[in-house]
């Protein structure tokens, strides 16, 4: 069972953060959220107060939190997921009820990630030492329009784990570019719900006719210059987008 907190009355709503993170990287929002949501935040497998066993795969990820649902007796949750929890609730949405999803600055455009990975996959490989260095490195570069005082939370909250981080993102290493993209056509088809992509850092002009041909249900939105964090970034703006987009649900 995944570690996790819950509070409010309402409408279930699932919380899931970014890779190295825990559930407190909500914190600034879930007061405000908790006023009409029944919130509840987890911490994903091998982060926070979580599990550290493996396997640290998308769907094993989902799987948790199924059953964490389950548990709480939450019916038809609204899926809201930052970084890898963008990717881990895309992946609920594929094999358990939920009402819609948003996937906060996630590209499901693996094979550019695969790209953008290339750079630092030796280091992030090497020592304890080199790990960290790219992890830091690697977060320096997203954290767009955040202030010194919300990049600090941030980065005092991440807990990189090397095993945790290289099997989150094994699938991406050791699988080719066609692989890469048979699994995100698998996962983007068997979304049937409503889908919000939401991005502080434009993904390109071809990504929004990518995606939404692949899942037909989504919308892409772009808070251009907020960096990997909109919902931090404009917290007040995104918890607005959260309600307006599960009213028209």
């Amino acid at each position: 069972m995944l570690a996790f907190e819950r509070v409010g009355k309402g409408a279930p709503i699932i919380l899931a953060h970014g890779i190295t993170e825990s559930h407190h990287t909500w914190d600034p929002l879930v007061s405000e959220l908790a006023t009409t949501y029944d919130v509840v935040a987890p911490d994903l497998r091998g982060h926070g107060e979580s599990t550290l066993d493996g396997p640290f795969d998308l769907m094993t990820m989902a799987a948790d939190i199924a059953e964490l649902v389950d548990h709480l007796g939450l019916e038809n949750p609204l899926m809201v997921g930052h970084s890898l929890g963008g990717i881990v609730v895309s992946g609920y949405a594929t094999q358990f009820p939920c009402r819609g999803v948003i996937n906060v600055d996630q590209s499901l455009a693996l094979s550019s990630f695969k790209e953008l990975l290339a750079p630092l996959e030796g280091a992030l490989k090497g020592s304890v030492e080199q790990f960290n260095e790219a992890i830091s490195l690697m977060f320096s570069m997203m954290r767009g329009a955040l202030d010194d005082a919300s990049w600090h939370r941030i980065s005092e909250l991440r807990r990189p784990k090397q095993e945790v981080v290289l099997g989150v993102w094994s699938v991406i290493f050791d699988s080719p570019v066609s692989v890469l993209d048979e699994i995100v056509e698998s996962v983007a088809s068997a979304v049937k719900v409503p889908y919000l992509s939401l991005h502080g850092t434009d993904p390109g002009p071809d990504y929004a006719p990518w995606l939404t041909r692949l899942l037909p249900t989504a919308q892409v939105e772009i808070w251009d210059g907020d960096g990997h964090y909109p919902h931090l970034v404009e917290p007040a703006r995104f918890i607005e987008r959260v309600r307006s987009f599960d009213a028209s649900l």
